[in-house]
């Protein structure tokens, strides 16, 4: 990195970009198309980005998980398998998608993120009200925790909106309980991806760093809100950061939609 991309005032900017991204991750995920696109504007390479993106976005997480519990809306005691499961499987995409095209993947969930930001919007049964659980924990775990922790490692946009939707649709969480749930199991699989990526010695410290101070400032903004706005504040986030995230990568798999739309 050269000493221009590294003087104060870009490590200013980035810090207070990481704030942004922080309290918009805190509230419906997606913080990392805030992040990952000012971290590549420095100039590092895509691989390097996504690294010390992982390890900014862990401070983020981890911040609004510790609200989280402070305020009891998560009990650790009752997570440890779908931790567990959440890590595996994320250490695991975290290594294929290094010998894996996730060419097909920027196509098909764009789709998946379409249908979750309709569900949102659209279904009466999305409150703060708990309803009966349709699965156990334990298949939770196995399922939701394994594939979206997997997916995360491999891919990653939107994995905080299919952890949201399944402790909802399996678990019959309300929506400020699933958020809450949701930065635990974020936390979880960012921190396995990071382990591997520090291991490869991808990630930039001095600016995951700086990021991550202001990620640990914004989430905790972003997580009292959660606490205090609820499902008002929760469910049109979740809708706007499910179409963002769709449109960004429909438009990178599909180049000649930014023709046909004229940019």
């Amino acid at each position: 990195m050269s000493a221009i991309e590294l003087s104060a005032e870009i490590l200013a900017l980035l810090f207070f970009t990481g704030m942004l991204a922080g309290m918009v991750d805190a509230i419906a995920g997606g913080g990392g198309l805030i992040a990952l696109p000012a971290l590549l504007a420095t100039g590092m390479p895509p691989t390097q980005a996504l690294a010390t993106n992982k390890l900014q976005g862990s401070f983020g997480t981890f911040s609004s998980s510790l609200y989280f519990i402070r305020n009891n809306l998560i009990r650790l005691s009752e997570l440890k398998f779908m931790i567990a499961c959440t890590f595996v499987g994320a250490a695991m995409g975290t290594l294929i998608v290094q010998r894996i095209s996730t060419q097909f993947l920027a196509s098909v969930i764009p789709l998946l993120l379409i249908a979750i930001a309709l569900y949102f919007l659209l279904s009466p049964t999305i409150s703060d009200e708990h309803r009966s659980p349709r699965a156990s924990p334990l298949l939770f775990s196995l399922t939701i925790g394994f594939g979206v922790g997997f997916y995360d490692g491999f891919f990653g946009p939107g994995a905080g909106s299919f952890f949201a939707i399944g402790f909802v649709g399996l678990l019959g969480f309300g929506l400020t309980r699933a958020t809450a749930h949701t930065k635990i199991l974020n936390l979880t699989s960012n921190l396995a991806s990071l382990s591997f990526f520090i291991i490869s010695g991808h990630v930039v410290w001095s600016i995951g760093l700086t990021m991550g101070l202001g990620q640990m400032i914004g989430a905790r903004f972003g997580a009292r809100l959660v606490v205090k706005r609820g499902v008002r504040l929760i469910r049109p986030m979740i809708v706007l950061v499910c179409i963002l995230i769709s449109t960004k990568l429909l438009l990178e798999s599909h180049p000649a939609l930014l023709d046909w739309i004229g940019l």
